[in-house]
């Protein structure tokens, strides 16, 4: 058991999964030291670290290494990852307290209906508003860690990108999607745990058709 367990935790889609993890702290770190090269560090680190998560769960599927630690790690990851990073932003100001309690709560229904819906045999696939949802998230908190006005050469004009108003935005953003999966989440596990299900025939009813053909 102790060795099959050491297997699962360092094969590479876990291995993977727990290098994100530890990159939480490094994100804290540069996020705290308020400069425009650690802030810089912050969100390219973060940036990464996001847009890595779909490669332990394709090496998993690919390789067939689908473990149980892989289906807690995973998700884990992601969550930590975030809550990690809003919790940070609202210390130093730069997102409302409000908003990671909308995101926190939305986390802690959707998981619970989750497992129940498990428990019941019910399995409720991720719609696309959902995957909306952490595609402005993960942009939005890239930019929030980016902080700092930064200047932008273009073609034809240059202009100063307000990296904080943008993340602030996308953030905005990805609060309405994170609404709207979690409102189809819940609706979806209505009609599936609560939908009306066929009496089962007792075994007098079952045999009553065979028992009128036997005596016609």
């Amino acid at each position: 058991m102790e060795r099959s367990l050491r297997r699962e935790f360092l094969n590479s889609p876990n291995a993977i999964t727990l290098v994100r993890i530890a990159m939480i702290p490094v994100i804290l770190w540069f996020t705290y030291h308020e400069s425009r090269v650690d802030s810089f560090i912050a969100a390219m680190v973060y940036a990464v670290t996001g847009m890595t998560d779909f490669l332990d769960g394709w090496l998993a599927r690919k390789k067939g290494l689908v473990t149980v630690i892989g289906k807690f790690l995973d998700p884990l990851a992601d969550k930590l990852i975030v809550m990690a990073a809003l919790v940070m932003l609202v210390h130093l100001g730069r997102v409302a307290a409000w908003v990671v309690i909308v995101v926190m709560a939305r986390e802690f229904i959707i998981t619970g209906l989750r497992t129940i819906a498990m428990s019941e045999g019910v399995v409720i696939a991720a719609g696309q508003e959902g995957k909306s949802k952490t595609a402005f998230q993960l942009a939005a908190i890239t930019f929030l860690l980016l902080h700092y006005q930064y200047p932008v050469d273009a073609i034809f004009f240059t202009f100063d990108l307000d990296a904080n108003r943008v993340g602030t935005w996308l953030l905005y953003i990805s609060l309405f999607f994170s609404i709207w999966s979690a409102w189809n989440y819940f609706a979806s596990f209505v009609r599936a745990v609560y939908r009306p299900r066929p009496a089962q025939k007792t075994e007098a009813e079952e045999r009553a058709p065979e028992a009128r053909r036997q005596a016609e």
